[in-house]
């Protein structure tokens, strides 16, 4: 049994390759927005175009995939004006937060997390929430969890912002999923 997991692991990590979300959000966005999906060696970040590069670039953190999903789902929320930024314009306050500073952290990540949590439904990937403040103020990871959710029912009920839609489409095309509902959440979220 021990080994029909590790080869069901090895099997999930084929599937979920970073080079395919890079093939997938350049083949939707490259062209449309001038923006590509990068694979990074050290802290994700967003730079406009002009940083270093003739187009717009998503840096995700040392090819890891679940950190492409969550700055896609960044870039998605990101306006035409915060997208002329570097790292969309926001302070990030580093892991090690306090009470109030970790409570001001995940109020922004509801909205972005929500959309990764679509995004790995559409991939058939488990989603697991971040609340990234390990040498930090002990967080209400449940509590957290439950407002991410709420936000996902209601991009399930209202609809998801557009660029995340098409990259939801784009994931469910190349993975070959089944649609996520649309008029009720699904009771199992696949949560880790």
């Amino acid at each position: 049994m021990h080994n029909d997991h590790q080869s069901n692991d090895a099997s999930a990590s084929k599937r979920h390759q970073y080079q395919d979300l890079i093939t997938i959000f350049d083949r939707l966005f490259a062209d449309s927005f001038n923006t590509r999906l990068i694979k990074g060696t050290d802290e994700p970040v967003y730079l406009p175009a002009g940083h270093g590069a003739h187009y717009a670039q998503v840096v995700f953190a040392h090819g890891f995939y679940a950190s492409a999903l969550h700055e896609i789902a960044h870039w998605c929320l990101a306006g035409d004006k915060r997208r002329e930024k570097e790292d969309y314009g926001y302070w990030y306050c580093p892991d090690g937060r306090n009470a109030q500073q970790q409570a001001e952290f995940e109020k922004v990540e509801v909205k972005p997390q929500a959309i990764e949590w679509a995004f790995c439904l559409a991939a058939g990937k488990s989603f697991q929430v971040s609340t990234d403040n390990l040498n930090g103020a002990e967080p209400d990871r449940e509590g957290f969890r439950d407002k991410v959710q709420q936000q996902l029912k209601d991009y399930l009920l209202y609809g998801f912002p557009p660029r995340a839609q098409q990259f939801i489409d784009g994931l469910k095309e190349f993975y070959q999923t089944d649609p996520i509902p649309s008029k009720s959440c699904p009771v199992d979220l696949h949560v880790v």
